[in-house]
């Protein structure tokens, strides 16, 4: 062997990023502030989370305590330990923590952990970052647990492990003690635990109806009913197909102050129960017309209510007429409960999710005309209301007559996420264009700018210049590409061919990563004909599958489609790899014309 190659086994070959995620222990890299900067794939398998979701996030945001859980002790105690770890410089070996991990909307999943907490020192011997490890002995625990239960079920002890989710579910299981002799309430009882946690995954005011009225209403032994939504001064009402076509046209909208049940527990938060026809009646005169529409002589209305604010009704209607059961108007108040609750999380999402949007498609321009170059954009948002934030593109003419392109995502996804969005994208474009610099040298100034303005945000970025053929600058027959990656996904590049393959050149750290590190450019001349696409996380990355896999899906869709026109690629690699994403998605094509 020459002694210019290095052995395999050589250190310095080794690349510790994929060392460390392929760690099966789950670890979390946190800065001082405790936030999130690095994790490790058995984390994420252990919480079923991605990194998007985690990255940037402050730890006790991606994981809070559980509101409804016996032991509050675990955020205070490892936040505690985290500090004294940070603030020493010294190891910690906690003791066993209970510590409930969220798993949708007001839900949470009960896990115990195991957990050592690690300085990371810099040549001074202060802290810089820190390492969590996070086993977890949940199985361990409630085997330990299984066996005391079993040794004291001899002696008549019988223990009953009660786990909430959301109002609903709470008080559902709180009742089931007062239910149990009644075979057909602790019945739909269960049943209603379980719409606890449909209604707890809807996202949309439709979705919450259909969930009521396809499957609420009847779970509460009811002939047909509906949802009012308040609207200022009117109601808007899903009815049952029950209830007839001319009943759902005709009631389809309520006055807010009208004489119906609907309205009146809308506007006054009152229950409103009529046993019988004649109860029917006697409420009011235009009972007689509902009576007759839908057949149904018993009704109940409650009111959708979150705290103050009144956000509609919920009516229940049945054929035969009897008086209610102090239990039964509890039930039907722990639904309405768990709807208001749902209906509330949905609009106050959609307004955020609404301006969040329209902030971030005004930052996100459409790209210059440079012949010789084709260029096409899209955004793709979330379809979970959470998830807005810092994935962006650009493209802009640089002072040289080049065109800058660039694609990056910010960590995080709030609106403090879009916020350091626009922040960097805008802060870039001045530095690029006055510095008119290469790329690697363009992002080291932008981090300068960045911490000078405590701009406290983490990024991945593909920043590129690019000169069409001929365009002093270039070369005469091909485009020239230059690039820097700083941690972000590979760009594809698709030949004039159809041969796709990753630009996997050296990955560099990112953005705002402190002290900031040596960037490093690389460049690649383009035939006529090729395809460039840089892209955000959300359009690889999945909780079912490995990244890895969702590069190939990538690269094999990108060669596929590469004989189409640049828009329509764009539009056909949406369709063909996007569903449902999670996560916000920026797609930039770069096509070399001629």
């Amino acid at each position: 062997m020459s002694g210019g190659r290095s052995r395999a086994g050589d250190p310095a070959l080794l690349d510790h990023a994929r060392l460390f995620r392929a760690t099966p222990t789950p670890y979390l890299v946190l800065d001082r502030d405790l936030v999130i900067v690095e994790v490790n794939d058995a984390y994420l398998r252990a919480t079923g989370r991605s990194r998007a979701e985690l990255l940037g996030c402050y730890l006790f945001d991606a994981f809070p305590s559980n509101p409804q859980g016996p032991d509050a002790s675990g955020v205070p105690n490892l936040r505690a330990s985290l500090e004294r770890v940070r603030d020493t410089g010294r190891p910690d070996t906690m003791a066993l923590q209970r510590y409930d991990i969220p798993d949708g909307p007001g839900s949470f999943v009960v896990r115990y952990w195991s957990p050592v907490n690690v300085p990371v020192l810099d040549d001074d011997g202060r802290t810089v970052l820190l390492v969590h490890r996070a086993e977890d002995v949940t199985d361990f625990v409630r085997e330990r647990e299984q066996g005391r239960v079993e040794r004291a079920r001899g002696e008549g002890y019988r223990r009953r492990v009660v786990e909430a989710e959301a109002d609903l579910y709470a008080r559902a299981r709180e009742l089931r003690t007062a239910l149990e002799s009644e075979a057909l309430a602790s019945r739909r009882l269960a049943t209603l635990v379980d719409l606890a946690g449909q209604l707890a995954g809807c996202e949309t005011v439709t979705a919450l109806t259909e969930v009521v009225i396809d499957r609420g209403l009847a779970e509460l032994g009811a002939d047909g009913g509906a949802v009012a939504v308040r609207d200022g001064d009117r109601m808007h009402l899903t009815l049952t197909d029950s209830l007839g076509g001319h009943t759902r046209e005709r009631y389809a909208d309520l006055p807010v102050h009208g004489p119906l049940p609907a309205s009146v527990a809308a506007l006054r938060g009152e229950n409103v129960l009529l046993p019988d026809r004649d109860g029917a009646l006697r409420w009011s005169e235009a009972m007689a017309d509902v009576l007759a529409d839908t057949g149904l002589h018993r009704w109940a209305s409650l009111p959708l209510r979150v705290g103050d604010r009144l956000l509609g009704s919920l009516t229940v209607g049945w054929r035969d007429g009897h008086p209610f059961a102090p239990r039964e108007v509890e039930l039907l108040g722990a639904f309405a409960a768990q709807c208001a609750q749902t209906l509330d999380r949905i609009r106050v999402h959609q307004a955020q999710r609404q301006t969040s949007e329209t902030l971030q498609r005004s930052l996100l321009t459409e790209p210059p005309h440079t012949p010789g170059l084709a260029v096409a954009v899209r955004y793709h948002p979330a379809t979970a209301h959470e998830q807005v934030g810092g994935d962006w593109y650009d493209a802009f003419p640089a002072a040289d007559g080049a065109t800058t392109l660039v694609i990056g995502d910010v960590t995080g996804h709030d609106r403090r996420a879009l916020a350091a969005m626009a922040q960097i994208r805008n802060t870039l474009r001045g530095v690029a264009y006055l510095m008119e610099a290469p790329p690697a040298a363009t992002l080291a100034g932008l981090e300068r700018v960045l911490a000078g303005l405590r701009v406290p945000s983490l990024a991945s970025a593909v920043l590129a210049h690019v000169w069409a053929p001929g365009q002093p600058g270039g070369v005469p027959d091909r485009a020239r590409l230059l690039w820097c990656n700083a941690g972000h996904p590979p760009p594809v590049l698709v030949g004039p061919d159809g041969d796709a393959r990753l630009l996997e050149a050296p990955v560099d750290p990112l953005l705002g990563l402190r002290p900031p590190r040596e960037r490093r450019d690389h460049e690649l001349l383009l035939a006529a004909g090729s395809t460039v696409l840089f892209y955000t996380d959300g359009l690889v990355e999945r909780r079912d599958c490995p990244l890895d896999e969702g590069l190939h899906r990538l690269r094999v869709a990108a060669g596929r489609l590469a004989h189409l026109p640049v828009e329509r690629l764009c539009d056909e690699v949406l369709a063909d790899l996007v569903d449902a994403p999670r996560d916000d998605i920026a797609l930039l094509a770069l096509r070399v014309t001629g």
